[in-house]
């Protein structure tokens, strides 16, 4: 696999040019992730503005989370067949033109079609957008590159309820949707002037059809079943019914791409060792992280009264260490090394993580934000390990089947983190006794996705001790 990949040409791309490619597509990727926490903030207004029950609101939610997991499998091929550059402009013009629609719903049944087509374009944003700039850089240059994608995802979650909690107090829920407008149109003209149409031959072929039906059910059911275990938005059968297809669509698709040509999903990428490793890890990581956007504003408001703006107010530090970490990621990597920095560096991200079980109402907000800031710190350069050595070891002709399964499975394990977190936190109240959730059920929720967390360090543990070594210089010891 190395000899392939140090016989590709890939020129350096002038420092400039990389850091403008990687801030637009970031800016783009961070109106979803901000998008798809702050509409939560306003369920409420909305029910009100449609005069429904806001229990039924949740389907706005749901609707955009499994149209973004029915086409995120397809993103590979259509990038491959109509270009990175062109599909990605396309997705967020589409994601642009649904929260226009969004904006403008006069009624539930609107905004959950709008919601579908804002699904559509996040699902071809994000894995087109990590492949659009693995493909205009050279591989030296992947660490800093990725380091700028790594804050949307940190930075999204943790602004988007105060956000939201503001536009609702102050304005129209509709704002919520209308501050992506301005957002798209600039970066649909930025990508458009200031970013390169590379073009690479990539898997081609006929589309898989039949893997994109199996994948999509899978991923939809699947959602489904995570989205609505244990809050009561549908009958238990139901939901149980759901895990249901959507596991029996993963061994129909599992059979099928075994036999399939150009399967939609390439599991034939695990052999690959750094980016099988990454991705298995790297998931463990992520559903723990997942569970604190879900726990933390649950634990501050519920638990110790503060009002959602002085949570969000505390929340906003671990976003403050995610900016804070991005210039040094390079410099560490490069002087130990992605195993040493994953190993470690992940437990050391996972005790501040575990840190949060030890917060109460007696602790100072500054000093739980700076518990928060420090977590950041080790969250944001975890992530960027995960997400650039798990490209490190591809051929340039598979990153785009590599980016499709990375996003397919990191989109699964972000929402299993909402999962594990609030069935950890029902199970502890249920065993105490308690009838909603006490401090000391949040400290356990916290504890469990903690140990969740600290199962990627020894996975991370049978990395090469070299591996990565070309991308940052570092030379193992």
């Amino acid at each position: 696999m190395s000899s392939e990949i140090e016989q590709e040409a890939e020129p350096e791309v002038p420092t400039k040019r990389m850091r403008t490619t990687a801030i637009i597509i970031a800016v783009a990727l961070f109106m979803q992730n901000l998008d798809s926490t702050v509409v939560t903030t306003a369920l409420p207004a909305m029910a009100k503005s449609f005069h429904i029950d806001p229990l039924y609101m949740s389907v706005s939610v749901t609707s955009y989370l499994i149209a973004l997991s029915v086409f995120v499998p397809a993103s590979g091929w259509v990038a491959d067949r109509f270009g990175a550059r062109q599909v990605f402009r396309a997705a967020v013009i589409i994601f642009t033109l649904g929260s226009v629609f969004c904006g403008i719903a006069p009624s539930l049944l609107v905004l959950v079609a709008a919601r579908v087509v804002q699904g559509l374009g996040g699902a071809m944003m994000l894995p087109v957008g990590r492949l659009l700039l693995l493909r205009s850089v050279s591989r030296s240059q992947m660490v800093a590159a990725m380091a700028w994608l790594t804050v949307p995802a940190l930075l999204g979650p943790v602004l988007g309820p105060p956000l939201g909690g503001l536009i609702v107090s102050v304005a129209s829920w509709r704002w919520v949707f209308d501050i992506n407008v301005p957002i798209g149109i600039a970066g649909a003209i930025a990508v458009s002037m200031f970013i390169p149409d590379v073009r690479e031959e990539g898997r081609g072929g006929q589309l898989d059809r039949l893997g994109l039906l199996f994948s999509g059910a899978a991923m939809a059911f699947l959602m489904i079943g995570m989205e609505t275990i244990g809050r009561g938005l549908i009958p238990l059968p139901w939901t149980l019914l759901a895990f249901l297809l959507g596991i029996l669509a993963c061994l129909g698709y599992w059979r099928h791409a075994r036999n399939a040509a150009n399967p939609i999903l390439d599991f034939s990428l695990f052999r690959v060792p750094t980016f099988s490793i990454s991705l298995t890890a790297g998931t463990f990581f992520r559903v723990a992280v997942g569970a604190v956007p879900f726990l933390l504003p649950l634990m501050l408001q519920l638990g110790f009264g503060k009002t959602p703006l002085q949570s969000g107010m505390i929340t906003f530090a671990s976003a403050a260490g995610a900016i804070a970490m991005k210039p040094a990621a390079t410099p560490l990597l490069t002087r130990f090394g992605f195993r040493s920095v994953l190993i470690w560096n992940g437990v050391a991200a996972t005790l501040m993580l575990a840190a949060s079980a030890l917060f109460s109402p007696a602790w100072p907000a500054w000093l739980m934000a700076l518990v928060l800031l420090v977590a950041g710190i080790f969250r944001s350069l975890e992530f960027t390990a995960y997400n650039v050595i798990a490209y490190g070891d591809i051929p340039r002709p598979r990153m785009s089947a590599a980016t499709t399964l990375y996003t397919t499975v990191q989109q699964l394990s972000l929402t299993m983190g909402v999962v594990v977190g609030a069935a950890s936190l029902e199970i502890s109240s249920f065993l105490t006794g308690h009838a909603t959730p006490s401090l000391s059920d949040y400290d356990i929720a916290f504890i469990v996705v903690s140990l969740v967390a600290l199962l990627a360090s020894p996975l991370c543990a049978r990395l090469p001790r070299d591996a990565g070594d070309a991308l940052t210089g570092h030379r193992a010891g």
